[in-house]
Formats: structure tokens, C-alpha cells, sequence
């Protein structure tokens, strides 16, 4: 999949803290600060890889991308335009042109609606076919392309299986033809084989349609074998942007790495050849983050004075990695957490 470099979606200083209230007057005492400063360009045909461990902002920052949740700063410009703060009558066009495929196939699907009836809402909030009849056959012709038999068009969600429910979600998700898709964590709630069948969907449809996408996952396999970049995100910022090879190979800042040298190696050789990196300490809490370099506290690099005092920026490192950290994974380092880079 070659992206071109036509920029379809910008995203610069992007920001969501969730008020935490208290007391009889309801207060505010706080604020999870669930995504606290993203930056990120999505081009036109590629697939934009946004990974991290569970709670780091990942699925908050593709709902703002997508205006199901209002920011509380920045901007996430759309083809020139920022609609960041635009209102829900003023985005209704745009969603025609974005949707989003659910991480659990078994809820983001109405138990009481037909598949049929799922998969045409979006023509007819959209007004788009008018007409039942071909409605219907449209909607048949999206349950074949998604690889579903046109004849259970009457059929309830929960006569199908977890595999089939995600397909369709996707079909419900490309029936507008939009120019962008956001899939959060969409194969995670689904067995290992059927991963890799919606997996092969995504890619064929994106090839098919033209799509864009932005593909959220905690997986690394799944991310390194999707995607044409992968931004990194850590406690609601990106901590490394790179293409997914030069991620994969070289990964410079040192929680990819840690997150890289606990995924499985089958080549046993490689594997016993491999060091272990485990991060000490808990994902501090995102209500009241650690100062400066968010890592700090639990990074094997750290200098005391430098990481706690300086905010790294997410500036260009060797190999052509961006990334935000003072003190950088050397070649011999990353040698020893990924061996199949040496290799």
C-alpha cells in the first residue's frame, strides 16, 4: 500500500481532559487528561497505525478525529478545513466522508434491527436512496462485497458469529463511500483466524475503494503487517512516529522498545538471542501525569535532571524516526531488544 504524501487529515496540538467533579455543587477537582497534546498527519490512501497500551488515548483520539467527541483544544484539520469546533449540523456532511468500524462486534450492533436495517440507516439518514426496493438491493450488493450471503438480509445480529458481526460493521462503515476510515481495535474482540479474514477485508477494500484508515491496536503483529506508519502513543501523548518498517527495525525511543522485546519471536535462535526489556513501576495515572518526559518514570535511560526538568519534542532521530526522548536507543541497544534488526 503506497501513501501518497497528499495530506487528507492534520492534527496539531490536539487535547481532551475529562472534568473529574465532586462535592454537593459539583465542583471540578480535577481532569483526566486523556489525550494532552497530539500531532499527527494522516495522508491520503495509507494506513495510519496509532498503538499503545490500554488507557493511553488512543480510542479518545480517534473519537475527536471523528467529532463524536468534542476537543478541549486544538485543531483537526480536514482536507484545509478545521473542524474542530464546528456543530453537529455543520458536521453532518462531513460524516458522510468519515466513519468508524467499533472494537466489540457484539454491542456497536442494535440487537433489535435487522442486518438489513443496519447496514441501509446510513442511506437513509443521509437521504441518499429513497426508494426500499433499492435500498434493499444495495444493501445486498454491500453484505456480498463484505463477504456475507445477501440472503440473510433479514437476519437478527445475534444469528451471526463474532467474525460476521465485525463484517458488518465494516459494511455499515463503507455504505456512504467515505474517504476515511477510523477501525478501533477492530479484530481484537475476534479469534486469531478470523482476524486475519477481516484483516485481508480491510486491505482489499481499501485497495477496492481508496480509502484512508486509521487502524488502533495494542497488538504489534497485527499493527506491523496493516499499516504504512505507526505513531506510538504513551499517558495521551505520541511518544514515535515511523514508517512501520523503520519502526520495527529501529525503534528509537525506549518504550517501543520495551513494547517491541516482549513480542513472540518464533525463530528459537532469535528468541534466546533477544533481552527481555520489562518496564518497572505502573502506567502512572493520567490525572496527574509525571512532569516533562511522560516515560520518565519508568524508563531504563533515565537521567535525573534532564528527563524530569525538559518536555522532549517529538523531533527527527536517526533512521528518519520522530521521536520525543532525550536520550534515544543506540543501534547496539535496539540490536539487543529486537535481534531480528541485527539479523
Amino acid at each position: 500500500m503506497s501513501a501518497s504524501q497528499d495530506t487528507l487529515l492534520q492534527v496539531r496540538d490536539l487535547y481532551k481532559h475529562f472534568p473529574i467533579r465532586a462535592g454537593l455543587l459539583q465542583r471540578q477537582v480535577g481532569a483526566v487528561k486523556a489525550v494532552d497534546g497530539v500531532d499527527f498527519d494522516v495522508y491520503r490512501g495509507e494506513t495510519l497505525g496509532l498503538v499503545g497500551e490500554s488507557g493511553c488515548g488512543k480510542s479518545t483520539t480517534a473519537r475527536l478525529v471523528t467529532r463524536l467527541l468534542d476537543p478541549t483544544g486544538g485543531s483537526i484539520t480536514w482536507e484545509g478545513r478545521d473542524i474542530a469546533t464546528l456543530s453537529r449540523k455543520e458536521l453532518k456532511p462531513l460524516r458522510r466522508e468519515m466513519q468508524m468500524i467499533f472494537q466489540d462486534p457484539y454491542s456497536s450492533l442494535n440487537p433489535r434491527k435487522t442486518v438489513g436495517t443496519i447496514i441501509g440507516e446510513p442511506f437513509i439518514i443521509h437521504g441518499v436512496e429513497t426508494d426500499e426496493r433499492k435500498r434493499k438491493r444495495m444493501v445486498q450488493e454491500l453484505m456480498e462485497q463484505v463477504g456475507l450471503n445477501p440472503e440473510h438480509y433479514n437476519r437478527l445480529p445475534h444469528q451471526f458469529s463474532g467474525g460476521q458481526r465485525q463484517r458488518i460493521g465494516v459494511a455499515r462503515a463503507i455504505a456512504l463511500k467515505p474517504k476515511l476510515i477510523v477501525a478501533d481495535e477492530p479484530v481484537s474482540a475476534l479469534d486469531v483466524s478470523i482476524q486475519a479474514q477481516i484483516l485481508n477485508l480491510l486491505r482489499d477494500l481499501q485497495k477496492e475503494l481508496g480509502l484512508t484508515i486509521i487502524f488502533i491496536a495494542h497488538d504489534l503483529s497485527v499493527v506491523r503487517h496493516t499499516c504504512d506508519r505507526v505513531a506510538v502513543m504513551y499517558l495521551g501523548r505520541i511518544v514515535e512516529q515511523a514508517t512501520s518498517d523503520e519502526l520495527y527495525a529501529h525503534p528509537r525511543h525506549p518504550y517501543t522498545g520495551a513494547l517491541l522485546s516482549a513480542v513472540p519471536v518464533p525463530d528459537p535462535r532469535l528468541s534466546r538471542d533477544k533481552h527481555r526489556q520489562v518496564l518497572g513501576g505502573d502506567v502512572p495515572s493520567p490525572t496527574n501525569p509525571p512532569s516533562a518526559c511522560r516515560f520518565h518514570t519508568r524508563c531504563p535511560k533515565f537521567v535525573e535532571g534532564t528527563c524530569d526538568v525538559n518536555d522532549p519534542p517529538l523531533e527527527l532521530k536517526d533512521g528518519g524516526n520522530l521521536a520525543a526522548c532525550h536520550f534515544p536507543l543506540t543501534d547496539d541497544e535496539i540490536a539487543r531488544r529486537v535481534p531480528t534488526a541485527a539479523a
